[in-house]
C-alpha cells in the first residue's frame, strides 16, 4: 500500500478498548486468551500447566466488576478459533464462575456449555474448579455448578452424547460418572436418563430397564448404538470389529487396545477418520503395514488428502501439511520409534495438499512486509519440528504472499535488503532454494565471539526492514520478521523506527518478530502494544499474527 500523503496516525478504539499503543488489562485478557500469557512473547516451548499468578489483567477486570466483559471475549475466543488453544478460556471461564459478584459467576455458568463444547473441556473446566477452590479457599459443589453440569447433559443431542460418552469417558482425574452423580443430574428425557444409566450404572442395568418396554424412537436409536459399543468392546474378532466399525461409523477411542493391532481395524478407520488425525498418523500407520506401496489403502489415502472437498471440510491450514509431511520424511518417531520407510506417492500427494490447502487460509485484509533474516544457519532445524529453518521461512512468505493480497516479501542481513518475489507457480523447493542462494550471494556471514560483538554493535537488526518501508513509502500494517540469527533478537530496539513509520504513513503499523531458533528473548520491555515476539514457529504461530493483525489482541 502507497502513502497517501498522511502524516498523522488514525489509530482507533478496537476490539481491545484502547485508543493508544498502550498495553491495557483487556489486551492482556486476550492475549492470555489467544496463547495462554499476558506477556509480548508467544513461545512454542510454554504449552504447559496454566497458573493463577500469570492471570493479573483476568483479576483485575473482575475486582473492577468488569464481569461480563471478560465472558465476552472468553466466548468469542472459544467459538470463533482465534485461540491457538482452548485451556487459558477455560480456566478463565473457571475464574469467572468463583467469583464473589453474583452476576459473574450466573453469566460463567450459563456460558459453560458455549467454551466446553466436548467432555474433555468440561473436565478441564471441574479441574481448573477444584485447583482454584484450594487457592481461595471457597467450595465448588454448589447448586449453580450442580444446575450447570445437569444443563450441558440435558442439552445434547441424544445421539451426539452418546458417542461422546462413549469416546471419552473419562480425563484429568474425572469421569462422566463422577460429574453425573455430584451434580444429582435429573435427565431431561428418556433418551438422556439410559444414558445417564449407562454411565452410572452399567449396560446391564439398562438392558434390564427398557427390555419388554414400548421404547421412543430415540431411546431406541441410542439402545442401538451402545449395544453396538459393547458388542465391539468384548470381539476378540477382527472381521466383525471390522464389520461393526464400517457399519456404525465407531472411532479408535471406542475399541479395545488389542483391536488397534489388526491392519483391517485401521483400514476400517482410516475411511472416517478425520483428516488432521490422518496426517499425524503417517508414519505409524506404514510402520504397521496399514499403508503399503501400491495397496489400495495407499490410493485411498492419497485421493483422500489430495481431495479439495476433503481439504476444505477439514479446515486444514498448509502449515499443518508441512509439518507433517516433514515428520513423515523423517521415516521415524520420537527416539527414533517406530522407523518406516516413507511411501513417494504419500509424499506426493502430501504435497499437492500443501498447495491445494492455502483455499483454508482466510486473508485478514492488510498490508504485509514479510522481512527474513538470513544470517544465521539456513540448514538448522525449528525447534520441536522436522522442517528446516529456512524451509520455514519460505513456507510463512509463500503462505502469507499467496493469501494477502498486500504482501511484499524481502531477504535482508546486515549489507543489503532485497525483494524476494514469490510467484504463483513457485513450488516451496524453490523458495527455500532462492532464499538460501540470495544469502549466498551476499556472502557467508563470519562466525565467532569477534563477529558476536560486531555484529551487536553495528546490526540494525529488526529495524531495517521498518526504515525500507518508511523510506519507499509504503504503509504497512504489520512486519512480520522471520530471523534465523537468535543474536538479531538482542540489536535495535524496533520501537522507535515503528512510531516512525506510524507517524509518516498513517497506518497502525504493527511488529511480530520470529525468532525461529526459538531461543526466547522477547524484543524488549516495550508497553506497545503493537509489538510481539514469537519464538520457535508452529500453527499457532499464524493465529497470533491473525489475531494481532485484526486488533485482537
Amino acid at each position: 500500500m502507497e502513502l497517501s500523503g498522511s502524516t498523522t496516525s488514525n489509530h482507533t478504539l478496537n476490539s481491545t478498548g484502547v485508543g493508544s499503543w498502550e498495553i491495557s488489562d483487556k489486551a492482556k485478557l486476550c492475549r492470555f486468551l489467544c496463547y495462554g500469557s499476558e506477556r509480548d512473547l508467544y513461545s512454542t516451548k510454554e504449552n504447559g500447566r496454566i497458573k493463577l499468578e500469570n492471570t493479573g489483567a483476568l483479576q483485575s477486570m473482575l475486582e473492577e466488576k468488569r464481569g461480563a466483559e471478560v465472558l465476552e471475549e472468553i466466548k468469542r475466543f472459544a467459538q470463533d478459533g482465534r485461540a491457538v488453544r482452548l485451556e487459558p478460556s477455560i480456566f478463565a471461564l473457571a475464574l469467572c464462575s468463583q467469583n464473589p459478584d453474583v452476576n459473574t459467576k450466573q453469566a460463567a455458568f450459563k456460558a459453560l456449555k458455549d467454551v466446553c463444547r466436548e467432555p474433555a473441556h468440561l473436565f478441564s473446566f471441574i479441574k481448573y474448579k477444584k485447583e482454584l477452590k484450594e487457592h481461595m479457599k471457597c467450595g465448588i459443589w454448589g447448586r449453580a455448578l450442580r444446575r450447570a453440569l445437569s444443563d450441558w447433559y440435558n442439552e445434547q443431542d441424544a445421539m451426539s452424547l452418546a458417542a461422546a460418552v462413549t469416546k471419552c469417558k473419562q480425563r484429568e482425574g474425572w469421569s462422566h460418572q463422577d460429574l453425573l452423580r455430584l451434580s444429582h443430574t435429573k435427565p431431561a428425557r428418556d433418551a438422556i436418563a439410559l444414558i445417564s444409566k449407562y454411565v452410572t450404572k452399567g449396560w446391564k442395568e439398562v438392558q434390564v430397564a427398557h427390555e419388554n418396554k414400548e421404547n421412543a424412537e430415540e431411546v431406541i436409536r441410542v439402545l442401538s448404538y451402545l449395544e453396538v459399543v459393547e458388542k465391539v468392546k468384548h470381539s476378540r474378532d477382527e472381521t466383525e470389529v471390522v464389520t461393526l466399525i464400517e457399519e456404525h461409523k465407531l472411532e479408535r477411542e471406542q475399541l479395545l487396545t488389542e483391536h488397534l493391532k489388526f491392519k483391517q481395524v485401521w483400514s476400517a478407520l482410516l475411511k472416517e477418520m478425520p483428516l488432521h488425525s490422518v496426517v499425524k498418523m503417517l508414519g505409524r500407520l506404514t510402520s504397521g503395514k496399514v499403508l503399503e506401496p501400491g495397496s489400495s489403502e495407499t490410493q485411498f489415502l492419497c485421493d483422500r488428502i489430495q481431495s479439495e472437498t476433503a481439504l476444505k471440510q477439514a479446515k486444514i491450514h498448509p502449515f499443518s501439511i508441512l509439518l507433517a509431511t516433514e515428520n513423515y520424511k523423517k521415516g521415524h518417531g520420537y527416539q527414533g520409534k517406530p522407523k518406516w520407510e516413507a511411501d513417494r506417492n504419500i509424499l506426493k500427494a502430501m504435497d499437492s495438499a500443501f498447495y491445494k490447502s492455502f483455499m483454508n487460509v482466510e486473508p485478514v485484509g492488510k498490508c504485509f512486509v514479510v522481512a527474513v533474516d538470513m544470517s544465521g544457519s539456513p540448514s538448522s532445524i525449528v525447534p520441536g519440528t522436522s522442517i528446516s529453518t529456512a524451509a520455514a521461512a519460505a513456507a510463512i512468505a509463500m503462505i502469507l504472499a499467496r493469501t494477502e493480497a498486500d504482501t511484499h516479501v524481502l531477504v535482508y542481513s546486515q549489507e543489503a535488503m532485497v525483494p524476494f518475489s514469490i510467484s504463483a507457480d513457485m513450488t516451496l523447493k524453490e523458495a527455500t532454494d532462492e532464499l538460501v542462494k540470495s544469502t549466498r550471494e551476499r556472502g557467508a556471514q563470519p562466525s565467532g565471539s569477534a563477529f558476536m560483538l560486531q555484529f551487536l554493535s553495528e546490526s540494525r537488526g529488526c529495524t531495517v526492514p521498518i526504515q525500507w518501508a518508511t523510506e519507499n513509502r509504503k504503509a504497512v500494517d504489520v512486519f512480520v520478521i522471520l530471523s534465523t540469527n537468535p543474536l538479531l533478537m538482542l540489536t535495535a530496539s524496533p520501537v522507535e523506527s515503528l512510531k516512525k513509520h506510524r507517524e509518516t504513513s498513517g497506518a497502525n503499523s504493527k511488529l511480530v518478530m520470529c525468532d525461529l531458533t526459538n531461543t526466547g528473548f522477547p524484543i524488549g520491555d516495550t508497553e506497545d502494544r503493537g509489538l510481539l515476539t514469537i519464538s520457535g514457529f508452529d500453527l499457532g504461530a499464524f493465529s497470533v499474527i491473525r489475531n494481532l493483525a485484526q486488533d485482537l489482541i
